[in-house]
């Protein structure tokens, strides 16, 4: 994880720590850096006190699935569909119908 990008980020959450950019921009910091327990903190973030930050909910899905915790990625990719419909979203409401179909084992497969 590069530091000074990392301070940086924790410097602007400190100036504005409802600044739902940089909640996500930290998640995902500490997501690439391998930093689950963190990255889940702050995506949770999100998805309690910006809800309509749809980012949030394929990265975190994955996150769930990647750790283990298929039923719980499922919940959030729900969520997630839920609120692309409010926003009018449908590039992320694609995105999280495929992740949902992938965590289900509904994904479609050429023979």
């Amino acid at each position: 994880m590069q530091t000074t990008r990392l301070n940086k980020l924790l410097e602007f959450l400190e100036a504005d720590p409802s600044d739902p950019f940089i909640l996500y921009a930290l998640a995902t910091e500490y997501n690439t850096a391998g930093d689950a327990e963190k990255a889940f903190y702050y995506y949770n973030s999100l998805v309690e006190n910006s809800p309509e930050y749809v980012g949030t909910y394929y990265h975190l899905g994955k996150l769930y699935e990647k750790t283990g915790c298929k039923d719980r990625a499922v919940d959030v990719y729900q969520l997630g569909l839920k609120a692309a419909r409010n926003k009018n979203d449908n590039h992320a409401f694609s995105e999280l119908q495929a992740a949902l179909n992938s965590a289900l084992g509904l994904d479609y497969e050429d023979d």
